[in-house]
């Protein structure tokens, strides 16, 4: 066992704050400024993020997903609709994203309702991805067993020459998802840790109710 090794890994964070009135009424908004520091930071793939799902027998599942567009609609990334994660979203949608920021100090969690984003969303998606990222689409079979990393690339090489100087259309079972929240979380890191957390759960449409949490 690694305990000892694993329980000295500490560091103290101390470096801003978050309070109620900075934070506003709004976790749409104040997630927009919080991304948009972490971009500025220049943070390597400031959108990457924690996606938790469960399917029909509960057991939990995450993975890291990136996302690709976010408003008062929701949180939207793209995948295979026949992976894992699309039968778990399928049995049960509903999911939790997790950001984190460790350079900044700062965690937000997501959890909501999943539903699909129109076709016409996710073909516009499509369109705009690297050619080597739509056929890649195309040629996996996303969470299901393969016999070799060679008879994927074949299948990847082979497509590619059916391809070659068409469009690549947007296969049926690959599309976006959006997460819904109706609840979301903010946390920033403080000295000793006393932790400032503030949850905004949904009470109407647009409204918020805001409490802080003990850390």
């Amino acid at each position: 066992m690694q305990s000892g090794k694993i329980r000295k890994l500490r560091r103290e964070y101390a470096e801003t704050t978050l309070s109620r009135a900075s934070a506003g009424d709004d976790p749409i908004a104040l997630f927009e400024r919080w991304f948009d520091d972490a971009v500025r930071a220049e943070l390597r793939e400031p959108n990457a993020m924690t996606l938790a799902s469960a399917g029909a027998d509960g057991n939990p599942n995450a993975r890291i997903v990136l996302l690709k567009d976010f408003g008062e609609p929701g949180f939207d990334f793209y995948t295979n609709y026949e992976s894992r994660k699309g039968e778990e979203l399928a049995a049960n949608p509903r999911a939790t994203l997790v950001f984190y920021w460790g350079e900044l100090e700062r965690q937000v969690r997501i959890t909501g309702s999943v539903e699909k984003v129109s076709a016409a969303e996710s073909d516009e998606y499509f369109a705009s991805r690297p050619p080597g990222a739509q056929i890649g689409a195309w040629t996996s079979a996303q969470s299901r067993p393969i016999t070799s990393r060679r008879d994927l690339e074949k299948a990847r090489d082979a497509r590619e020459k059916e391809s070659a100087g068409k469009p690549v259309k947007r296969p049926p079972f690959w599309g976006g998802y959006r997460v819904v929240p109706a609840y979301v979380e903010f946390w920033k890191g403080r000295a000793d840790r006393l932790h400032d957390r503030l949850a905004y759960t949904l009470a109407a449409p647009g409204v918020w109710n805001v409490e802080r949490l003990s850390p």
